[in-house]
């Protein structure tokens, strides 16, 4: 049994505390580019999320995807409820098991919150719950173990995803996309311009969420090792290449870039070099950070075209840019950077880019496939979308009885019945389809 090391056990233990501030920052990230009044449902969606997922995942989760593996499809219910997950060294590691149950928890929580942003403004609170249950162990689970448990069959084929471009983001874009495409366009979209209600609420979730990856990445190395320091540095390289590649697109197609654009970028960049963070070196984190910039763009302009209401670009970010990274996974590879990694085609080796194919094929086929039956399923015995009178007034005060900006008498939790109306802000192109 290998022993304990204070050195990793602290950098995991501050990389989960970094993990886990990312799903605040998201609701921050979303929070700021819904109208005022949604909100606090949008915020809610991630901070429900938060216990929610932790439910599942303490009790069953955790063990469906760590578990010994059953023909590489999932994990047993050995530690179901944590059974045998305690203070000493998982296996293979040099951190206490139950801080290697915490770290990937706080994985588990933030993926299916990030799929909020595709039915923001238009989902009854009650299927949220349901829904986000039901997905954290039917989808997320079964991909953990497919990819990351020592068993599952892609991990097994040859499949690389350092801290989750498939796991995390494809699956999640994924189902992004078909809800969707399943609960249909917001009231009045897009003939009415939707713009975000606070810019700067936006910027200050997608900085906590730079910041929050670098124990995304760096803590998957599970060790305060080189490998840490090789993640931690194309993380910040891809988010900041990216963040220009966007600006540099908006200033060529309006001539002025826009903030909005910079923290898209950021985020398409971070996205994209999850996957391949341990496995490439920082130039081809360029590369891909340059690539994330440009195709997460034309992905998110391209939603216009086709007609789907994806409200906050989660399939046009987290679903392209996941898939874009498992790909250059495939292609920048490189075992200079990590031993335990493989060559990729420039090195050479093609059949990892088909590997990489494969798994990110079947990823989000899984997760659209089951996210179809479930939206189905509980729209069928408890609805899914709010009435239009609900739509109407918001989902703040008609599902939350709050308002995230109440200044009228009585206090803070005062509820106005008629908000005061606000001027609507001038466009922003960058994330409009315009």
């Amino acid at each position: 049994m290998n022993e304990i090391n204070a050195s990793d056990t602290t950098w995991l233990l501050v990389s989960s505390a970094m993990v886990l501030l990312m799903t605040p920052a998201l609701a921050l990230f979303y929070g700021g580019m819904v109208r005022t009044k949604n909100t606090l449902s949008t915020f809610m969606h991630s901070f429900f999320a938060m216990g929610i997922v932790t439910l599942a995942w303490v009790t069953l989760g955790y063990s469906m995807a760590f578990a010994e593996s059953k023909g590489g499809f999932i994990g047993g219910l050995d530690h179901a409820f944590l059974n045998g997950v305690g203070t000493e060294a998982r296996a293979g590691m040099t951190v206490p098991h139950l801080l290697f149950m915490a770290f990937q928890m706080m994985f588990a929580i933030i993926t299916p919150a990030l799929i909020s942003g595709a039915y923001a403004e238009r989902i009854k609170f009650s299927s949220y719950v349901v829904f986000t249950l039901l997905w954290s162990l039917l989808v997320y689970s079964p991909l953990c173990h497919w990819v990351w448990n020592p068993g599952g069959w892609l991990l097994s084929r040859g499949a690389l995803d350092f801290a989750g471009g498939t796991v995390v983001h494809l699956s999640s874009g994924a189902s992004a996309l078909v809800m969707a495409i399943m609960l249909g366009k917001r009231k009045g979209y897009p003939t009415r311009k939707i713009v975000p209600h606070n810019l700067t609420m936006t910027l200050l979730g997608a900085g906590l969420l730079w910041f929050g990856w670098f124990g995304f990445n760096g803590g998957s190395s599970l060790a305060a090792n080189g490998l840490a320091s090789v993640a931690f540095v194309n993380t910040h390289i891809a988010a900041a290449i990216a963040a220009l590649a966007w600006a540099l697109i908006e200033a060529v197609r309006f001539g002025k870039p826009s903030l909005l654009g910079v923290a898209s970028g950021l985020v398409a960049g971070l996205v994209a070099i999850t996957p391949a963070a341990g496995f490439v070196g920082p130039m081809a984190s360029v590369a891909i950070g340059l690539a994330a910039g440009a195709v997460c763009y034309g992905a998110v302009m391209l939603k216009g075209k086709l007609g789907y209401d994806d409200s906050l670009d989660a399939f046009g970010i987290h679903g392209v840019g996941g898939l874009l990274g498992a790909l250059l996974t495939g292609v920048f590879a490189s075992k200079v950077w990590n031993s335990a990694g493989q060559d990729g085609l420039l090195k050479g080796n093609s059949a990892l880019l088909t590997e990489q194919a494969i798994a990110a094929a079947v990823a989000a086929a899984y997760a659209a496939v089951v996210t179809f039956v479930l939206v189905k399923g509980i729209s069928a015995v408890m609805g899914f979308r709010v009435d239009e009178e609900i739509e109407d007034e918001g989902l703040d005060v008609a599902l939350h009885g709050e308002e995230a900006y109440s200044l009228g008498e009585g206090g803070a939790h005062a509820v106005e019945s008629e908000p005061p109306a606000r001027p609507a802000p001038a466009p922003v192109l960058a994330r409009e389809g315009a």
